[in-house]
């Protein structure tokens, strides 16, 4: 099934109107965090209010399309790494976003077919997206869970009916921590999900950090009455992983996290950082 936009989604089959909880949910007037992000892709699933807010902010930080893209690249490596070398073959991938290229279970699933994924949003547009187009092989698993990551126990409860969590599952938190301000809240929802995971377990995380123009293009964004976001530093982004064996080269700027030939922006400075971290 190809979905062309937003408006092919929600008119289409599965769309809000069959389901009137979601139809409430959804507010298009409003920028959010994965239709702007899906604009800086040059996708199509993004409403006005979402392209005026993605360009005020690249006014300010050219590089936010940068961003967006080096993230993609860096799930593909990611996850050819833990399906391939690491010998994972369970996801648990919450902060989804909108479906795009190269998504999670298209990668696990090329490297192994009989790979299970679990996607985890709150977003009732991702969460109709999902619906329509998270669909995997037959030998594996692909599921959907409409959740929130500042309440891991129902998360972990749901995605038990798809993944083993007496086996290594990876926990990837792909741009999302950035939307739970609180500290102590994104450690404690962090550290609940991994202390259900077994030993061989790997977190991912990928997260913007401080730099002038990204400090400026956060302040822009939490102007704009979207979810507000939060950046950190690499050091703070390091103590989701304490505890943890930090894999080489520890937390970069993600284009620097193990480059592969086609690597896009290896000579740049991208202000958006990432590392993959084992359970002992």
């Amino acid at each position: 099934m190809v979905l062309n936009n937003c408006e092919d989604v929600l008119m289409g089959e599965g769309s809000p109107e069959a389901d009137p909880v979601v139809a409430r949910r959804i507010n298009t007037s409003v920028p959010h965090s994965a239709r702007v992000w899906d604009y800086w892709l040059g996708g199509k699933d993004n409403f006005p209010p979402d392209r005026q807010v993605g360009d005020e902010i690249v006014k300010v930080m050219p590089d936010l399309p940068v961003n967006a893209r080096a993230e993609r690249e860096f799930i593909g490596r990611v996850v050819r790494h833990l399906a391939g070398e690491a010998g994972i073959d369970q996801f648990l991938d919450v902060g989804t976003g909108i479906p795009s290229a190269n998504n999670t279970h298209e990668v696990a699933q090329r490297v192994n077919p009989k790979a299970r994924v679990v996607y985890v949003d709150n977003d009732p547009i991702v969460l109709v997206h999902a619906r329509a187009l998270l669909r995997g092989t037959p030998e594996g698993a692909t599921a959907y869970l409409d959740a929130d990551l500042r309440e891991p126990e129902p998360i972990l409860k749901e995605a038990a009916a798809t993944l083993d969590f007496s086996r290594p599952v990876a926990l990837m938190l792909m741009g999302v921590l950035e939307f739970v301000p609180d500290a102590d809240l994104a450690h404690a929802s962090v550290s609940t999900l991994l202390q259900a995971l077994p030993s061989g377990s790997h977190l991912a995380i990928a997260h913007s950090v401080h730099s002038p123009s990204m400090d400026e293009a956060a302040a822009r964004w939490n102007a704009s009455a979207a979810t507000p976001l939060t950046l950190r530093t690499p050091e703070q982004l390091t103590a989701f992983f304490d505890g943890l064996e930090l894999l080489e080269p520890g937390m970069v700027s993600l284009p620097r996290w193990r480059p592969e030939p086609g690597t896009s922006y290896r000579g740049r400075q991208v202000f958006q950082y990432g590392a993959v971290g084992r359970k002992a």
